[in-house]
């Protein structure tokens, strides 16, 4: 007897632009492509889409100001972190950008999702599945300092609320006479989704020159 459409498994997959199937319950780094990445996340609005200008304030062009804050912070920074950092909301262009009041909502089934997907897509990459903890705390720390600016210049917040949910920015302040001042301004989708797909081209060079240089030296 043929199953009726509610007897049979619920879908857990999304087919993506690039034809690729991503399973969500299992994803496999194999169907992970970066032109979905910076399709998906250029489409993503953050702040649900709450901040001032005419245009969202993508995922993607969050994305790119993070990773800019967490060189700034250290300057070192290896390309393999680089890019750790620039993907550190990449499960969002399948799960979108669940605010964190919903996401405390939700609880831990959110959590177990985005870091099925994370790992997946970090190995892809060719990253580690979980990365060091100490990039991890860049990452975070960049990405409050961005959700400050996010906050007092696109959606709505005064400083003294937004120090207070996200902590001031102590130690960095991106203003030409060291004042609090960021300067975002909301991207258009394909002007987001084509800064992003060249922040990440420019780093895998970084990546590919680094990994070079260390093959000469083994056979040196």
């Amino acid at each position: 007897m043929p199953q009726s459409p509610s007897d049979q498994t619920p879908r857990a997959w999304q087919r993506m632009l690039s034809g690729r199937r991503l399973n969500l319950l299992d994803p496999s780094p194999l169907d992970v492509e970066i032109s979905d990445i910076a399709h998906g996340l250029a489409r993503v609005a953050r702040w649900n889409g709450q901040t001032f200008g005419d245009h969202a304030f993508s995922v993607a062009e969050h994305s790119l100001i993070v990773e800019d804050i967490a060189l700034k912070l250290k300057p070192d920074l290896s390309a393999d972190w680089r890019l750790a950092v620039l993907l550190h909301d990449a499960p969002e262009y399948v799960i979108g950008d669940m605010i964190s009041p919903f996401k405390a909502v939700i609880g831990e089934a959110y959590k177990a999702v985005e870091a099925r997907l994370q790992a997946a897509i970090h190995l892809r990459f060719g990253l580690p599945a979980d990365i060091p903890a100490a990039i991890k705390k860049l990452a975070k720390r960049a990405d409050i300092i961005c959700a400050y600016f996010e906050a007092v210049e696109l959606a709505g917040f005064d400083r003294d609320e937004a120090g207070r949910i996200f902590g001031r920015p102590r130690g960095f302040a991106p203003g030409k006479n060291g004042d609090l001042h960021y300067g975002l301004k909301p991207l258009p989708v394909a002007v987001a989704q084509e800064k992003f797909m060249q922040r990440f081209e420019a780093i895998e060079k970084l990546r590919e020159a680094g990994n070079n240089h260390k093959r000469q030296r083994a056979k040196a």
